[in-house]
């Protein structure tokens, strides 16, 4: 952010993270697509360029497809785009068992998220993720998982509905597929690519800048 000299920046805490209150139970991915056009509504802004990095991006996208001409341009950084299955709801009941153990449920976690590289490289990334999934209740991950990971709506049919210019951004190593019908840029390492990858994101924020 720091990099953008010549935009006012605002930054949006999604439920769950930051000063953020706990939303109501039973919220859905759409209910975050509504809640960022209605802070866009009190801040008065008309016209935005927006740029998310996995939920973020699932939010932006429902969101520009809700009211286009309110996005210049939108970035998708690591955007997952699979409904939900069986087999996802199965591994959500096998991650929740592990809650408990959460020193042990982060470190799993962060083997998923990360490429091995990263992990080497950086293994202070393991304790930075420990300290912030350490301040959201067992409440909050299930939560999350369930509404964003598990049960999302289909985001390749959403997609289609994008009329928005848009650039998509993930890792080499990302389990995210790569969203067709939009340029994409690959860089290196895993799903967290803002801390796997920063030289690469901050270029790739700059070109979404310029696309508007």
């Amino acid at each position: 952010m720091a990099s953008i000299q010549d935009r006012t920046v605002v930054t949006i805490d999604m439920p769950h993270h930051g000063q953020s209150a706990e939303p109501p139970s039973g919220w859905k991915i759409g209910d975050c697509a509504d809640m960022l056009i209605e802070i866009l509504d009190q801040l008065k802004l008309e016209r935005v360029i927006a740029i998310g990095h996995f939920w973020g991006s699932m939010t932006i996208l429902r969101a520009a497809v809700k009211q286009p001409d309110r996005f210049a341009s939108v970035g998708l950084c690591n955007m997952p785009l699979e409904p939900g299955s069986r087999q996802k709801l199965l591994r959500y009941y096998l991650q929740a068992s592990l809650l408990p153990f959460r020193s042990f449920y982060t470190g799993q976690a962060a083997k998923a998220l990360f490429a091995p590289e990263s992990l080497k490289a950086h293994p202070e990334f393991v304790e930075d993720l420990k300290t912030s999934m350490g301040r959201l209740s067992n409440r909050a991950v299930r939560e999350v998982d369930l509404a964003v990971v598990i049960n999302p709506d289909n985001g390749f049919e959403v997609l289609k509905k994008l009329q928005v210019p848009a650039l998509a951004l993930r890792g080499e190593k990302d389990y995210v597929p790569n969203p067709p019908n939009i340029q994409l840029v690959i860089v290196p390492g895993g799903y967290i690519s803002p801390l796997e990858a920063p030289s690469q994101v901050q270029d790739f924020v700059q070109e979404v800048i310029k696309n508007e």
